[in-house]
């Protein structure tokens, strides 16, 4: 996804209830640890996300999804190589409710495909 075109408008952050909650109390989220590590919040793509969800979360529940709406980062999203070279969104700034397009407790899908948000 070199190209700007092709590149989705939405991308996902999972968030654990805590920090589901305080996104929704403060209106913003600095990231998780690891973000905050790394200095950016990770996001990734809809294909991206059962991956994301299997390697760094699994095993944990009361997750959540939130849609986020990359047109509104113009200028603090970054399009950076990760697993094996994947181009994800990393954002370098707050994740901000008011660009969280919508969000809802992670579930799965019987055949265990990620059930997004639903947006719009």
């Amino acid at each position: 996804m070199s190209d700007d075109q092709n590149k989705p408008l939405t991308a996902y952050k999972v968030l654990t209830a805590d920090q589901m909650q305080a996104l929704e109390r403060d209106g913003s989220f600095a990231g998780a640890p690891v973000d905050l590590e790394d200095g950016y919040v990770h996001l990734s793509t809809a294909d991206q996300l059962a991956e994301t969800i299997d390697k760094h979360f699994a095993g944990q529940a009361d997750l959540h999804l939130v849609a986020v709406d990359l047109a509104a980062y113009e200028g603090k999203l970054r399009w950076e190589p990760s697993r094996g070279g994947q181009l994800f969104p990393h954002l370098y700034a707050p994740l901000l409710l008011e660009t969280a397009i919508a969000y809802s407790p992670l579930e799965r899908h019987e055949d265990g495909s990620i059930r997004l948000p639903v947006t719009g």
